[in-house]
């Protein structure tokens, strides 16, 4: 397969200047590129830019795929809305990581594997998984944990991709809610490749997420008792720029976005993908006797439907050879597989009830007047209607 690569970036909560898009421009003339987004595929060569520098600068959320298994998704939010110590707890190494740049704090999840095959629509990945961003704004630790979870879940793929001290690396906190993702984090989920064995062996430990619920007449109070001056800088941002980060600020600071408390397990990364292995185990059986049970229950199934054949081939033998010569005096080779089929069924019932030699008798009467036909004799000695 040939090298590619496919870059995405978004600009969601303010679009670039037109000197921005210039700016921009400069790095690759063949991008298409307006003021919220900059997309470009390439067959040879690289992106002369550097992708951090540019969410850094300009944008909120950034895809890269490369067909030799590099998937990275990163996310620009302002730091008032996600502390990075918090997010700090999640890290892992070169897989998942986070730093400041002026006013926001940066995200960037990576996750390599050796690609065997190219997924169909994977480029649409990053319109899917941004709502990640909002999610993590409004206090929703789920998709840092799902990054963390799928980074340690390489060491399946790859027993090289950590030293083995990393074995004893403590879970960070769980958060609430893993039993029902939604779909943002579902899609990073499989964009980051999250083993679904890991992920329910990690998912037991998570309490179901608490539904927000915002007391309005509290809401109203701690509004009114405002500064009249933090009030009117932030009507004039929410004029400025985009009103909607505004509220999630707003309803953080107020206490209003909790969705429940996470979990402190104790669990080592040595734990839960052992955990995963045990699952995983146990599915592999269950799935390997429900398929021996299927496999059964068709090979009853075709038993029955024979033995019923049978039956009504036995209610008239001569009618049964009258179809055999008719299929073989069409000198047609899908009628000879007909009468190869019936055959193979009075050969059968020959056994069944006893009466081979009659059988034998025929057959060899059969093959010696067609005998000048090779593609029907061919076809009785594969099915081993032999007549010996």
């Amino acid at each position: 397969m040939s090298e590619y690569q496919y870059y995405e970036f978004l600009a969601l909560d303010r679009p670039l200047t037109d000197q921005q898009q210039a700016e921009v421009r400069a790095l690759s003339t063949r991008a298409h590129i307006t003021a919220t987004s900059f997309t470009n595929e390439y067959h040879w060569g690289d992106f002369r830019g550097d992708p951090s520098r540019l969410v850094e600068r300009y944008y909120d959320a950034h895809l890269h795929l490369a067909n030799w298994g590099t998937h990275r998704i990163m996310l620009r939010l302002p730091k008032t809305v996600l502390d990075l110590k918090q997010a700090e707890r999640y890290c892992v190494g070169e897989q998942v990581s986070a730093w400041t740049s002026g006013g926001h704090l940066v995200l960037d999840f990576t996750s390599e594997a050796e690609e065997e095959s190219w997924e169909d629509d994977v480029e649409r990945s990053l319109s899917a998984i941004v709502g990640i961003r909002a999610e993590l704004a409004a206090g929703d630790l789920r998709p840092l944990y799902l990054a963390w979870l799928s980074a340690y879940g390489a060491w399946e793929r790859d027993e090289d991709a950590f030293d083995y001290e990393e074995e004893d690396v403590l879970e960070p906190p769980v958060p609430p809610g893993l039993g029902s993702l939604s779909a943002p984090q579902r899609a990073l989920a499989d964009f980051l490749r999250l083993d679904d064995d890991l992920f329910a062996a990690a998912a037991e430990a998570s309490p179901p997420a608490q539904p927000v619920q915002h007391d309005q007449q509290a809401l109203a109070a701690w509004i009114g008792a405002l500064p009249a001056k933090r009030k009117d800088a932030l009507l004039l941002r929410v004029i400025e720029e985009d009103g909607v980060k505004v509220r999630r600020e707003m309803l953080r600071e107020f206490g209003g976005v909790s969705t429940g408390q996470e979990v402190e397990t104790g669990r080592t990364v040595a734990e839960l993908l052992d955990a995963a292995a045990t699952r995983r185990h146990v599915r592999e059986q269950q799935e390997a006797a429900r398929h021996a049970d299927e496999q059964a229950r068709r090979e009853q199934e075709r038993r029955q439907a024979r033995e019923l054949r049978l039956n009504r081939l036995a209610q008239d033998l001569d009618a049964a050879w009258d179809v055999v010569e008719a299929s073989i005096g069409t000198k047609k080779p899908r009628e000879y597989d007909l009468a190869v089929e019936v055959l193979r069924d009075l050969s059968a019932l020959a056994i069944r009830d006893e009466h081979t030699g009659a059988f034998t008798q025929r057959l060899a009467h059969l093959r010696e007047r067609h005998q000048g036909k090779p593609s029907l004799i061919k076809r009785l000695n594969d099915a081993g209607l032999t007549a010996e």
